[in-house]
Formats: structure tokens, C-alpha cells, sequence
């Protein structure tokens, strides 16, 4: 006899055949891994990370050192997640990979005295709580240098080449005090002075190795030189009141001359932008090594060759990076060859004393190392990094200025989608952090799919208190004068209402650090104005922020947004935090932050996220367990991008 189903059971195997045909039907997501803290981010689909992912998809290259005695390079790229050292032994040769750590590596200096090892540093999940290696060439062994645990940061090796100075927290926590040793014995590691705060930095060694310059930077507009002895530790001021004895200065680079007999140094003390001077050590006599025009810009840095007779430095010539070199002897310029255009790295000179090597980035370049033998006007391509979408085609920035509320001029750099996109186009404002910084037209990355392919136009502004424009406009945002570079960015919401090729009703706001706590307090103050946000590792609350930093940059920080233990700029800071003006911020927002960065704590982003979910805003929140101030791993920086694609399309593009 046949056994009649029962109702229930056709009922539940309808229910079973659509429910796996609705699933085989969906879409495949993108699935966070185990170390992304997700929170209101819905499901991206796989589609994204096939066409956005090929933007993600490149190499960039910065140079750490040349070899002392063979024609090779010391570089930092990455192969893998994140960036490590790389050798390279001739121009356009292969890149032999020396570290391998889930963690970045991206500096490293050979030993000068053959090359027979390098030290670098490095830290675990972005805390920058940095250690030094020893890096064995021969072997391949690795062995810690430090102790482990304090903050280390490496500088000059001694003139003799046996010597490394270090600073280093080991004593505190807090104060970066001042090492020494040999790293081929670190039994050799002492204490040489103890200093307090946060803000030094040794420069160089005297000829004699008797001196070790050391810098006191108490903000980027004030810093002083100090001379230490390096058996003793005793240390000696140089001229108190600033490089040029009246008043207070900034210092960049700073060098012994090969004589031993002056200084030379990046500074301000002569005019608004920084130039190349010599101090005589016997007078305390400043002389100004650029004049008239030359003077013009900022020198961004230099470095002095080993034998003393050539001196290459790099001006930031209205956002771009230009090479000069002059003769110490006589202050003369060398002419030089044709070299590529864009924003440059560290340059440094081989000890053969000809060769300079350097980095470049463009707007369709991600970063590679070059050479110059100044001798011959000879330039050499070292590296070629790879990137899955080709670049001829990616357009250049254009340099805009927009009027402000008082009157001042403000620019940026804006790149316009291609001409297949018509109509007006939606507009993404991308603040640069620092405050002490400078947004300049380099690669754009990933953000290239933004424009290319979503068809949004990108604004990156330089509003007051960015450097490269003279030290009066970097000083114009401190302490209580904060509110007027918010005001900039809504003037140049202004200027773009009059842009006929964009379009003023679709705008979107971001930036990573000062440039996310711009991102909220834009956010909040000119929420009418904007669609909605991207907030990276940025502060909530300038007093909470300040209170919670690590100890060892907190005094640097007071300096630029003002002390919060005083009564009245606490009272100021409050009333302008975004996160004490909550009800304000109307629109989406997505939050990223890193779980141990040490300089905007992880609770400046969960406080604000919390809050706008309590209130309705709509929020969505990514934090990573590994990272720390900015992402550095490429799976965390390809979901981070995912996600904000969605997001703008969701809330920008709709």
C-alpha cells in the first residue's frame, strides 16, 4: 500500500528547495576575518573587491640606505601583506626580500664599516612601541637589540661606524632619553643622558665622535640644537632663543660639517620659510645659505655627503618636490639633469660622493627609487613597482584656491573624474591629517577607483595650519583658533556651489587623524551641508584625546590644540568637540580605527560610534585588533576600502 506524505513534510521540503535556491541565488559576500571588529557594516558582496580590488593592487617603494662599499640599495616594498626590506643590487635588478614579519618594516641602515649587517626597527600591530634588530647579512640571523618593551627610535651611526645613538622610553615610559652601543655587542648599550619629554632627536656625530647633535623639538615652530658629550653626557645649548638669537625657530635636518668646525641646518629663523644655513660653531654665527628666490619655499630636507664638499637638499615647490645640490666650498649650485616630477622621499648620497638616491611618487607613479650621479648628469631607474591597472591614463592634479571667511586664500588639489562621466559630479573632500602636514599631489591609490570608476571627484585641501605655505599660516589653527580651519572647509564647500562641473548637493567629507577629528568636527558643525562622512582614527574630543594619547608626544600635542589642564582653553575645547555636540551630526558616518594606536585612542572613535548609534545617526564602525594609528596590512586596507566603496555608493551616489 503507498504511504500518503503528510502535509507538514511537502510543506517543509517547498520550504527547504526555496530557501537553498534563494541561497545559491545570493550573491558571495566578503567575510571580515577573525581580527575586524565590525559593527553596523552590512554584507559586502564579492563583486567589489573583483573590480575595486584591482586599484588595491600595486607596489610602492621608499629608499632606507646604500650599501657602504658595493652600488646596491637598501629599500622597503611590499610582497606580501606588509611592506619589508628589500635589496637590490643594480638598477632595474630583482628585489631580495631580507625580513619577513606580519608587521611592516620600512626603514634600515647598513653598518658603515663593510656592510656586513642592518639595523632596523620595528613594532607589533602598529603600537609604535618600536624595538631595534640586528640583521645578519651572511646568515640571515636576526637578533633583538632592545629591550623589549620601551620605545626605541634609531639615528645616527657614529662617524667611526661602530656607534648607533638611539632614543629610547626604557627608563620611564614617558621621557625619550638618550642612547648608545655597538650592535655587534649589545652588552655595550648604555644610558648616555637622560632628558625629559617627548620631543628629541640626535642629529649627527661630530668628525671626532666626541659631540653628538641633538634636536629639542618642542613643536614644529620651535625647536633648539644641543651639543652632547658622549663620555660624559653633559649637553650644551646652542644659541638659546633660536638659530638666528631672536626668537623662537624651526628645525628640520641638522649636520655636522665635515670639519667639525660648523652646523648645517634646515630653519626658519630668517624668513616665513625654512632655509639652508650654516652655524659657525666658534662665533655662533647663523649665515643663510639661499637668497632672493632661492629662498622661496621650504627646505624639506638634506643630506650632506661624506666627504663634505656637496650638499643635496629637496624644496616642497608649491606641493611638488624638487632636487637641487650646491658646493659647500663656494654655495654654488650645481646644474642638474632632467629628474622625475612628483613628491619625493629621503635622499641619500652613496659614500662614493656622487651618487644620490631617492624616491619619487606622481599621480600615476605609487613610488620608486632612483638615482643621480651629479658627476656625469647621470639618472638611473632602480625599481619598477607593479600595479594591476595602468596608470598613463589617471589624471594629474589641478591646483585650486577658493576665498575663506576672512578673506585668506586656501588651496588644494582637486582631481575631476573622466569625461564619461557627464553631468555634475559628486564630490569627495579628503583632509589631511597632522595638523602639521601637507596634502600634495601624489599617488592616489585606491582612491583611484573612486574616480575612475564611481566617477566622484576628489578635493584635497591645504586649509590653515598646513605646512609649505610659510610658518605665519601653519601657526594660524593653534589653541583657540581651531574653529577657523572648519571654517575653511565650509568656504570651500562655497566654492564648489560655483563649479559648474560639480555638484554642491553631494558631498562627502573624510581624513585620517587630525584629518578625521576635521572630518567630525565638519561633520558637526556644517552637517547641512554634506551627505555624509568617513572618520579615520580621528579625535572626538580634543581633551579627552589629549588625555589619553601616550605620555611621551602628550606636551607635543599641547603645544598645536592648547592645554586642556587650563581652565579656559578646557572650557574652549569642550564646547567645540564633536562628541559634546552630538545631536548635530545628522548625517551617515563610518568610523575606522586601529585597536592600539597610541597617538588617537581607540575610544575617541568608540565614544563617537556609540553615541550616534544611541541617537538614531546612522553609523557604521570598523576597528582592527592588529592596527594601530592608519592600517597597514594589506588584507585590513583592502576591507577597510570595500567597505567605504558601499558606503559612499549607499550614502553619497544615491
Amino acid at each position: 500500500m503507498k504511504m500518503r506524505k503528510k502535509p507538514s513534510l511537502i510543506l517543509a521540503t517547498v520550504l527547504f528547495v526555496t530557501v537553498a535556491m534563494a541561497a545559491w541565488a545570493q550573491e558571495p559576500v566578503i567575510t571580515p576575518a577573525d581580527n575586524l571588529v565590525v559593527d553596523g557594516v552590512p554584507k559586502i558582496p564579492s563583486s567589489v573587491a573583483e573590480t575595486a580590488g584591482r586599484y588595491g593592487s600595486y607596489r610602492s617603494v621608499s629608499l632606507a640606505d646604500w650599501h657602504p662599499t658595493k652600488r646596491e640599495m637598501l629599500i622597503a616594498t611590499r610582497f606580501g601583506d606588509a611592506p619589508q626590506l628589500h635589496l637590490v643590487k643594480m638598477p632595474g635588478g630583482a628585489r631580495q626580500q631580507m625580513t619577513f614579519y606580519p608587521d611592516a618594516v620600512t626603514n634600515g641602515r647598513f653598518h658603515p664599516n663593510g656592510g656586513d649587517y642592518i639595523v632596523f626597527s620595528k613594532d607589533i600591530g602598529g603600537g609604535e612601541w618600536y624595538q631595534l634588530y640586528r640583521y645578519d647579512l651572511k646568515t640571515g640571523d636576526v637578533t633583538l637589540l632592545t629591550d623589549g618593551k620601551a620605545r626605541n627610535l634609531p639615528g645616527p651611526w657614529s662617524s667611526s661606524g661602530d656607534q648607533i645613538a638611539y632614543m629610547s622610553t626604557r627608563r620611564t615610559g614617558k621621557d625619550t632619553d638618550l642612547w648608545v652601543m655597538n650592535p655587534s655587542d649589545s652588552k655595550t648599550d648604555h644610558l648616555l643622558t637622560q632628558l625629559a619629554g617627548g620631543g628629541w632627536q640626535p642629529q649627527d656625530w661630530s668628525p671626532d665622535d666626541k659631540k653628538i647633535l641633538l634636536k629639542e623639538e618642542l613643536s614644529i615652530n620651535e625647536a633648539y640644537l644641543w651639543l652632547v658629550d658622549t663620555k660624559t653626557g653633559e649637553k650644551t645649548k646652542l644659541l638659546p632663543g633660536g638659530m638666528s638669537g631672536n626668537g623662537t625657530v624651526g628645525i628640520g635636518d641638522a649636520r655636522f660639517a665635515r670639519d667639525g668646525k660648523g652646523i648645517y641646518l634646515a630653519e626658519d629663523g630668517g624668513s616665513e620659510f625654512s632655509n639652508l644655513a650654516y652655524l659657525n660653531l666658534a662665533g655662533n654665527k647663523t649665515k643663510y645659505l639661499l637668497t632672493g628666490a632661492d629662498a622661496k619655499w621650504d627646505v624639506e630636507q638634506f643630506d650632506l655627503s661624506r666627504d663634505g664638499q656637496l650638499i643635496a637638499y629637496v624644496k616642497d615647490e608649491d606641493g611638488l618636490s624638487v632636487i637641487h645640490v650646491r658646493r659647500t666650498i663656494n654655495n654654488t649650485e650645481i646644474s642638474l639633469p632632467k629628474l622625475p616630477v612628483g613628491v619625493m622621499g629621503a635622499v641619500h648620497w652613496h659614500k662614493n660622493g656622487h651618487e644620490l638616491g631617492f624616491a619619487v611618487r606622481n599621480a600615476r607613479g605609487p613610488g620608486d627609487c632612483y638615482s643621480l650621479d651629479v658627476a656625469i648628469g647621470k639618472v638611473e631607474r632602480w625599481t619598477t613597482s607593479e600595479t594591476a591597472v595602468k596608470t598613463e591614463a589617471f589624471p594629474e592634479a589641478e591646483l585650486v584656491t577658493w576665498k575663506s571667511f576672512d578673506g585668506r586664500m586656501i588651496s588644494g588639489f582637486l582631481y575631476r573624474p573622466p569625461v564619461k562621466f557627464t553631468g555634475k559630479r559628486p564630490v569627495l573632500v579628503e583632509i589631511h591629517g597632522g595638523p602639521e602636514g601637507q596634502s600634495q599631489p601624489v599617488f592616489l591609490g585606491r582612491n583611484n577607483y573612486l574616480l575612475n570608476e564611481m566617477g566622484i571627484a576628489l578635493i584635497f585641501p591645504n586649509v590653515r595650519g598646513s605646512t609649505g605655505y610659510g610658518k605665519t599660516y601653519s601657526l594660524l589653527d593653534n589653541a583657540f583658533k581651531r574653529e577657523d580651519t572648519y571654517k575653511d572647509i565650509n568656504a570651500l564647500f562655497d566654492w564648489v556651489a560655483t563649479q559648474p562641473g560639480l555638484d554642491a548637493d553631494r558631498i562627502a567629507v573624510t581624513g585620517g587623524s587630525y584629518g578625521g577629528h576635521m572630518t567630525l568636527a565638519v561633520s558637526t558643525f556644517y552637517s547641512d551641508r554634506i551627505r555624509c562622512s568617513v572618520d579615520i582614527v580621528g579625535m572626538s574630543n580634543l581633551v579627552t584625546f589629549l588625555e589619553h594619547t601616550e605620555s611621551y608626544r602628550r606636551d607635543l600635542r599641547r603645544v598645536e590644540y592648547g592645554d586642556e589642564r587650563d581652565p579656559k582653553m578646557r572650557e574652549f575645547l569642550e564646547k567645540i568637540a564633536p562628541m559634546n555636540n552630538i545631536e548635530k551630526i545628522r548625517k551617515p558616518m563610518f568610523v575606522i580605527a586601529g585597536k592600539n594606536d597610541p597617538r588617537v585612542p581607540v575610544s575617541e572613535s568608540q565614544q563617537i560610534a556609540e553615541a550616534l548609534k544611541k541617537q538614531g545617526t546612522p553609523v557604521w564602525l570598523l576597528i582592527a585588533k592588529d592596527e594601530g594609528h592608519g592600517y597597514r596590512k594589506k588584507p585590513n586596507q583592502d576591507f577597510q576600502f570595500y567597505a567605504t566603496v558601499e558606503f559612499l555608493q549607499e550614502y553619497l551616489l544615491k
